[in-house]
């Protein structure tokens, strides 16, 4: 007998274990202060939930908890049970709360504080006293004195709740907590020496003139932080990491930064050849080729070579050099030199030279100056193509980059604008003079370009881009104008495939980063161009809109990153979509 008893009670045993009962409904009872919803998210627990030995004890430790976070602490919970359905399958949970009075703040002390300094520091403390104690409050309250300290010398800076004592008012029976800190900042800390390790060509005096640093400065939690973005706006390393700080033995701060230098010269081209069609016409070559030259003997120099031939009698070739921190002071000055043959029609030639001033690590501003030359090709004078020209432009920019990367930024802005004025002057043909024709014309040309980024999961990025162009003046010529369509503006189109005085486009992307430089995207393109009727010279008015999408990938690789995209225009079927290749030039 006792057998068979023994037997059927573990039998049930079993078979509770192997199929127990789960909550069919629950039912929050006696609640006001807060809602049903945060009694059941406090809770842990919902329809569907298994039950199993202390379920109901673990639920109550849990309500507890959060309640005391919220200064609750006499709630209690007597009253709450699980009822069984009448097949003993499912169950009801019934909590029943009484929240109680709650605890009020009534005083907090500190204890290691300089009266003469660090007073102001905790003044927002003064706004939980007198006020229901809330743990999340007090948490954010700390740890805004902590950033403080980590900001201003005091990275070990250490604040400790030694005590809480909680009492009642008998008269009035209400409960009131007053609260003990005890605050050490430790010792002050500064920035005495900085370790560069891993450069092994970039010179440690280019590095340590981006990070802005001088010897001796105070320790800031939060210009360290941003140390890394500084220097990877140089592109010459991978993904700088968090720099290190200690205190050597001789009680001197040491700030050491590790970087891994990359590959800073890049070269991009393709070169074809296309036989004439012709009988007494040779071919001719066609391509595109980029040469990339930056931190030149380490020193952060950079030179760079573009030419593209577009077809038997078009191309471009253009030549940069930048010499940064001029005579050691924070001046970049950039040259360039750049020219123009389009079609059989003209030689365009600009010589430009500018100053940048790096106000701080994410605004500089620019002065420049060009010389612009117009040269119409020699067709026996019988055929008007453009005037010979000459002009002389100044202008000025303004630049802002929060960028965290050059290459695959998570976050921040890229803000560029610039206005420009021309001094133009016509000299010939002079034969294609007309009596209204000034040779005199005054341009101006504004600028903007501004792109944001933003992670909105782990690895996922939103970057959207905005971009216009403004061309104003009596008269413009093909030379002028602004240029739309391409890989670098409106994808799934030529390269310059519309011309106009006023141009906008828009870039959105959604990228996939797969490395911290590479990733895949989609991308949606739309573009805007408008050049205005000139009745005097027959020209009419041309305007326009058009949408480009399509997917590619940025792959950083041993030659620089390489970035790839096919594109559709609006309309197009899928054999006619476009390919734009390159390597991602941070000049």
């Amino acid at each position: 007998m006792f057998r068979l008893i023994s037997f059927t009670l573990l039998f049930l045993f079993t078979f509770s274990f192997t199929y127990p009962q789960t909550v069919e409904s629950i039912q929050v009872i006696g609640i006001h202060v807060f809602s049903q919803d945060n009694v059941l998210r406090w809770s842990q627990v919902s329809t569907g939930t298994k039950i199993f030995p202390g379920f109901l004890d673990s639920i109550k430790t849990r309500l507890a908890l959060h309640f005391g976070a919220e200064g609750y602490f006499h709630a209690e919970f007597q009253g709450s049970k699980i009822e069984l359905s009448p097949d003993s399958q499912h169950v009801k949970l019934i909590i029943k709360i009484d929240e109680g009075e709650p605890t009020y703040l009534r005083k907090i002390f500190f204890t290691g504080l300089d009266t003469a300094s660090d007073n102001n520091i905790f003044s927002s403390f003064d706004f939980l006293e007198n006020h229901i104690y809330s743990k999340s409050n007090l948490e954010e309250n700390i740890l805004s004195a902590l950033n403080y300290f980590q900001n201003n010398g005091y990275p070990f800076a250490k604040i400790i709740i030694s005590s809480f004592y909680f009492y009642t008012d008998p008269a009035k029976k209400d409960y009131f907590a007053d609260i003990h800190i005890n605050v050490n900042k430790e010792r002050l800390c500064r920035i005495d020496k900085i370790e560069i390790a891993g450069n092994n060509k970039t010179q440690s005096n280019v590095i340590q003139r981006e990070l802005r640093l001088k010897p001796g400065e105070v320790y800031s939690q939060k210009i360290i932080d941003d140390l890394p973005s500084r220097l990877n706006r140089l592109a010459f390393f991978e993904p700088v990491g968090n720099p290190k700080y200690f205190v050597d033995s001789k009680n001197e701060g040491i700030l050491r930064i590790e970087v891994k230098e990359k590959v800073t010269n890049n070269f991009d081209g393709i070169i074809g050849y296309i036989p004439s069609t012709v009988s007494n016409q040779s071919g001719y070559l066609t391509g595109l080729v980029d040469v990339s030259l930056r931190n030149l003997f380490g020193t952060g120099r950079a030179a760079a070579i573009h030419w593209q031939q577009y077809n038997r009698s078009s191309q471009d070739l253009q030549l940069k050099y930048l010499e940064p921190w001029l005579f050691g002071y924070p001046f970049n000055l950039n040259l360039s030199l750049f020219q123009r043959q389009q079609d059989s029609t003209y030689v365009q030639r600009t010589v430009e030279a500018s100053l940048e001033y790096l106000a701080t690590d994410n605004v500089s501003a620019s002065v420049f100056i060009s010389t612009d030359a117009v040269i119409p090709t020699d067709n026996g004078n019988q055929i008007f193509t453009v005037y010979n020209s000459s002009s002389i432009t100044t202008g000025l920019n303004i630049k802002v980059d929060t960028r965290d990367d050059p290459y695959a930024p998570t976050r921040g802005i890229l803000f560029l604008n610039s206005y420009s004025f021309s001094k133009k002057t016509i000299s010939g043909p002079v034969q294609f003079f007309t009596p209204d024709l000034a040779t005199s014309i005054n341009l101006q040309r504004l600028t903007f370009d501004i792109g944001g980024y933003y992670e909105i999961f782990n690895r996922q990025v939103i970057a959207l881009g905005l971009h216009g162009r403004e061309l104003r003046g009596q008269f413009f010529e093909n030379s002028d104008l602004f240029r739309l369509g391409g890989a670098s503006s409106l994808r799934g189109y030529s390269e310059s495939q519309f011309l106009g005085n006023r141009v906008m486009w828009t870039n959105m992307e959604f990228r996939s980063l797969l490395t911290k430089r590479s990733f895949v995207f989609l991308f949606l393109d739309t573009g805007y161009y408008l050049r205005n009727a000139d009745p005097s010279r027959n020209i009419l008015k041309a305007e326009g809109f058009n949408i480009g999408y399509g997917l590619g990938m940025n792959i950083e690789t041993g030659l620089g990153v390489l970035s790839v995209s096919f594109a559709l225009a609006k309309g197009d079927s899928f054999s006619n979509g476009k390919i734009h290749f390159g390597i991602v030039n941070q000049f």
